[in-house]
C-alpha cells in the first residue's frame, strides 16, 4: 500500500505543478484552490508512504514521477519542446524510479512515545 500512496502522490504533483503554471500566482481562484487541495493531497499520501519507504528513496520516487510526469505532459498536449536528448533523459529518469524500487526494501519504523 504505501507505493500505491506514493504513486499517487506522484501524479497528484503532476496536477499540482500544472495547477501553478494556470493559477498565475494564485490570482486565478478556481486554478488556485484546485492546486492547494491537490498539493495537500500529495503530501498526505506521501507522508503515509514514508511510514514504510526509506525517504531517500520515496522522496526521490515522489519528484521522479512529478517531473518525468509534467514532462511528459507538456511535450504531448502542450507544445513544449521535445527532442531525442531530451526524450532519453526522461527514460534515464524513469529506470532510476524503477531501479530504486527495485533495490528498496519496505521498513517499518517504531516511534518511541514518551
Amino acid at each position: 500500500m504505501p507505493w500505491i500512496y506514493l504513486f499517487i502522490a506522484g501524479l497528484s504533483e503532476i496536477g499540482w505543478a500544472f495547477g501553478l503554471k494556470y493559477s498565475k500566482g494564485f490570482t486565478e481562484p478556481v486554478p488556485s484552490v484546485i492546486t492547494l487541495v491537490l498539493i495537500i493531497f500529495s503530501f498526505i499520501l506521501f507522508s503515509k508512504s514514508l511510514n514504510e519507504i526509506p525517504i531517500g528513496t520515496a522522496y526521490a520516487v515522489f519528484t521522479g514521477i512529478g517531473a518525468a510526469g509534467t514532462v511528459l505532459i507538456g511535450m504531448l498536449f502542450l507544445n513544449e519542446e521535445g527532442g531525442l536528448i531530451k526524450v532519453l533523459l526522461l527514460v534515464l529518469l524513469i529506470g532510476g524510479i524503477i531501479g530504486l524500487k527495485a533495490t528498496s526494501k519496505d521498513e517499518v519504523e517504531t516511534v518511541k512515545e514518551n
